[in-house]
Parts: structure tokens; sequence; C-alpha cells
């Protein structure tokens, strides 16, 4: 019986592993889009947009400045879906996620959001970027 670790096994496992990893990091391809009333740099996952029935639906980042506290550790940065209503201008949050480090990858907790609601942003807000940018970008046509 091969070994796992056989030079055909290995080989086919190394090559899996290497197109994981430039799938994923493909699909995560940040764009930087406005910065918060406070400095902070909002990231668009460019892959992420999606418009339908007048919603425009995203993937944004930002780091958390200062971090927030939490009982795993310091909350560092965020990855939020977000849904735009660019025609009233308000948002709603879909699905957020908060990790402990700044590169996002140690999820210190989750949320789904049952049945999101529209509200207005506040200005200079991470809503408030992802509005302006999302709803300026022309639509495709």
């Amino acid at each position: 019986m091969p070994s796992l670790f056989s030079p055909p096994r290995l080989g086919a496992i190394v090559l899996a592993g290497s197109l994981l990893l430039a799938l994923s990091a493909a699909a995560q391809k940040l764009v930087e889009i406005g910065q918060t009333s406070v400095g902070t740099p909002v990231f668009l996952e460019a892959k992420s947009i999606t418009r339908r029935d007048g919603i425009v639906t995203a993937a944004v980042r930002v780091r958390l400045q200062p971090p927030l506290k939490h009982a795993l550790g310091d909350l560092r940065s965020s990855r939020t879906i977000a849904m735009v209503d660019c025609a009233k201008q308000t948002v709603a949050t879909k699905e957020s996620w908060y990790y402990l480090d700044d590169a996002g990858k140690r999820v210190g907790m989750h949320k789904v959001v049952k049945l999101p609601g529209f509200g207005p942003s506040f200005k200079g807000s991470l809503a408030d970027v992802a509005i302006r940018y999302l709803c300026a970008t022309p639509q495709p046509r």
C-alpha cells in the first residue's frame, strides 16, 4: 500500500495546498475605498460586490482603532458583509466577524443577523464610507 508521503501523493498534496492558498489570496484582494472620520482605512473585498434589486452587497474590512476589549482578547480587525440601498442611502449588516489579529485570521467573534434592518449611517463611519463608495461606483450595463 503506498504511503501518504509517496512522491505522487506528496506532489498532489503540495499542489492542492498551493491552489487553495492562491485561490484564498485572489478571493480576498482588498482595495482601500476611503477612511473613517478618525483616519482608519476602510477596505473592500473587490470580488465580493453583487447588485440585485437596487441593493449592493459587499464585504468591507477595517482595523479597529483602538482594539475592542473582549473575553478572548483584544478584537483588532473586522469584516462585515454590508447591504446598501443607494436610492435611500441606508445600510444593513448581514454578517460580521471580529478578529483577534490585524490580518483577519483568528476569529474572536462572529455574528449573523437573521433579519437585517436598513438604517442611516453615521457620518465618517465605516458604513458611511461604504455607502459613498458603492453608490458612486457606476453600475455595469
